[in-house]
């Protein structure tokens, strides 16, 4: 293997390890201020999300959102959904957005 791919290789594999560093605190974030609602797959089959019809996470309507996009209907919410702003610092909804991110992938 040539050094150029090695070291992207190298660079993948810690912007990786960074991103799901974050996920476990993202987790029990989403756990306690999300999954009532959204439920702990983000599907938003609840009880809450089915009446609310909560859009699914792992959805390419939603995953196709800008992290800004997503940050902003966390931090100031949207609809019915309340505003964490004051409840969570902007690492927190950050983590969030790339916990939300994780769930298109399963």
């Amino acid at each position: 293997m040539n050094r150029k791919l090695l070291s992207i290789m190298t660079l993948a594999l810690l912007v990786a390890s960074v991103s799901f560093a974050a996920a476990p605190g993202a987790a029990d974030t989403y756990k306690s201020k999300c999954a009532t609602c959204h439920g702990p797959d983000g599907k938003g089959a609840t009880a809450i999300g089915k009446s609310m019809k909560i859009r699914d996470l792992s959805s390419a309507e939603v995953q196709k959102q800008s992290d800004a996009d997503l940050e902003k209907i966390i931090s100031d919410g949207k609809g019915k959904m309340p505003a964490y702003k004051t409840k969570l610092s902007v690492a927190d909804v950050s983590s969030l957005v790339a916990f939300i991110r994780g769930l298109a992938k399963h």
